[in-house]
């Protein structure tokens, strides 16, 4: 059975960067045909999909994001990343990996989630 992982830093100042590790157990980011995404909920939001990187490498992102946002993987330690820059107090928020194998609509494509974990933008 798949398992995610989240980490990093809980609290990132205001216009610096963002830096997030999905680590993934019992399945290769490298199977196909699946897709590996960042997730977030602020504060009394809906959840917002941010992008995926798919099990060949290919970047997929939400345009109101995708300025901000690079996804990149490490197919040797089965992880991908997230990297958020010129972050605000609006980026407070759960962040979750999940993984799925459709992306006409990324959030309901999703079958497997991480736990999630807290990031507030705060100085």
């Amino acid at each position: 059975q798949v398992q995610l992982q989240e980490s990093g830093p809980g609290l990132v100042k205001p216009s610096q960067t963002l830096s997030l590790t999905c680590t993934v157990s019992g399945a290769s980011i490298t199977t196909s045909y699946y897709y590996w995404s960042w997730i977030r909920q602020p504060p009394g939001k809906d959840m917002e999909w941010m992008g995926a990187i798919g099990y060949d490498g290919v970047r997929y992102y939400n345009p109101s994001l995708e300025r901000h946002t690079s996804i990149s993987r490490d197919t040797s330690k089965n992880q991908f990343s997230l990297m958020l820059n010129s972050v605000t107090p609006e980026d407070t928020a759960v962040y979750f990996c999940g993984r799925g194998v459709d992306l006409t609509d990324p959030l309901k494509g999703l079958n497997d989630w991480g736990k999630g974990t807290l990031v507030t933008v705060s100085s």
